[in-house]
């Protein structure tokens, strides 16, 4: 005689045999879940970091040029005095208040290299910016001696070209130009 079921036998029958197909699918869809948000958080994680490499390469960008735009009014100032080749002197009173803009804008951009750079990087910068320190000191005194200037130029380009393999390090770029012009040139 067939065994009957009761309408909660079969019913508790068809789920079992469905209970299989039911778990794969919660197991997949945990897993879709997992794996999405796996994946989210990665990428999250890695445009952060260029987010904040794109800010730091700002910022070292943003030093140099604030101090070389002082070291190009100070080549035109130390012109003025006979110290230095630049082809556009510029007299001291005319050169007062673009410098001090000048200064403010490296203040600034210091402030941003605090932030945003690497010890090496801040450290190469606040090289340069001694070093470009150094000749507006020797402007603004009225100094006449192109060996010295010449000294203080050359103590420049070399923290600049320090500044630059620092910073170029810390984004790792590959190794870069010196910069250096042929005697006579500018830098």
């Amino acid at each position: 005689m067939p065994v009957r079921r009761s309408r909660y036998g079969a019913w508790v029958a068809d789920f079992a045999e469905q209970l299989p197909a039911l778990v794969g699918v919660v197991i997949g869809a945990l897993g879709s879940y997992v794996a999405v948000a796996h994946g989210e958080r990665v990428r999250f994680r890695r445009e952060r970091v260029v987010r904040w490499e794109d800010r730091r390469f700002a910022a070292y960008r943003g030093f140099s040029r604030a101090v070389k735009e002082t070291a190009g009014l100070l080549f035109r100032v130390g012109a003025h005095f006979g110290n230095d080749a630049n082809p556009n002197p510029l007299a001291p009173q005319e050169a007062g208040p673009r410098l001090g803009d000048a200064s403010e804008g490296r203040d600034l951009a210091w402030e941003e290299l605090l932030l945003l750079g690497s010890p090496e990087v801040v450290e190469a910068g606040r090289a340069w910016a001694e070093a470009v320190a150094a000749m507006e000191r020797f402007v603004r005194d009225g100094v006449r001696d192109p060996g010295a200037w010449a000294a203080l130029v050359g103590d420049q380009r070399v923290a600049r070209e320090a500044y630059y393999a620092a910073a170029r390090r810390d984004v790792a770029l590959g190794p870069g130009h010196s910069g250096r012009w042929p005697p006579g040139g500018r830098s």
